[in-house]
């Protein structure tokens, strides 16, 4: 089903899919002007960041691709998009599973997490695309991929340490997965219409980094490993903002594409 509202000017739901970022570049490649949506029930070729894939059964998750042609925005703060998706996210899945606020996290740079104390579960990742920044057709593709009407005893074996879902969280109440895009979708069409007006929520964005305070190892391309601090985030840049053990006042800067992967301390 295709549909267009005055926030998206294409909304459709598909079966199955290969991948929705896909389809969403398809379209912006044809001209569909934003904000555009796909959401899938599954795909069959959906993707993490660093070329991982996703994997979920289908119907259990929130599968949705949004396209952008933000040419008011700056092409450094392009970044903003993601996160401003990211928290949008967070708190419809609050909603949907009765959970209190900023029970969701983010772990920088890109997924969504649920922290009990040391241990951190993985529940959503949000992965983003972009062509020709800094060009009058600047478009961005922006995918999140949330566990949501998954049940505990059908998680992965080799998974279940480390990931949940809002089914899980509420204590195995279903989740409806077209309840929660709504809701999603009706939050970030607020947010984006604060983001346009160059107003990015910097404070919430912050205050939700589950990295904030903990050792964190940084993994490289080259699959090198250093361990770190994690110090917050910049507002201005996205970049993690982290010190050495050895030397906690020698403050730097790492931005996502230097580094592969970024493992919490002690997981």
């Amino acid at each position: 089903m295709e549909v267009a509202t005055s926030f998206l000017s294409r909304r459709q739901r598909f079966e199955r899919v290969g991948s929705t970022n896909d389809v969403v570049r398809g379209w912006l490649a044809e001209g569909t002007p934003e904000v555009c949506v796909a959401i899938a029930d599954e795909q069959t070729a959906g993707r993490g960041r660093n070329g991982r894939t996703w994997i979920a059964p289908p119907t259990a998750s929130l599968l949705l691709s949004l396209g952008f042609r933000p040419t008011w925005l700056a092409p450094d703060r392009v970044w903003q998009l993601a996160a401003t998706a990211s928290l949008a996210m967070a708190e419809a899945a609050e909603l949907s599973a009765a959970l209190i606020d900023r029970s969701i996290r983010l772990k920088w740079p890109n997924d969504l997490v649920v922290a009990d104390g040391a241990a951190v579960r993985k529940l959503g990742g949000v992965l983003g695309e972009t062509d020709g920044l800094g060009s009058d057709d600047p478009r961005v593709v922006v995918g999140i991929g949330l566990n949501a009407d998954w049940r505990a005893v059908d998680f992965p074996v080799e998974l279940e340490p480390t990931m949940t879902s809002l089914r899980a969280l509420a204590g195995d109440r279903p989740i409806g997965v077209g309840a929660l895009a709504d809701a999603f979708l009706a939050r970030l069409e607020t947010r984006i219409d604060v983001l346009r007006r160059r107003r990015f929520d910097a404070v919430e964005w912050a205050d939700r980094q589950v990295t904030t305070g903990r050792d964190i190892d940084l993994v490289r391309p080259d699959e090198t490993v250093e361990r770190v601090v994690a110090r917050g985030v910049d507002p201005v840049t996205g970049a993690l903002i982290v010190a050495g053990q050895g030397s906690p006042d020698d403050e730097r800067s790492v931005v996502v594409g230097e580094i592969r992967h970024v493992r919490l301390g002690g997981m």
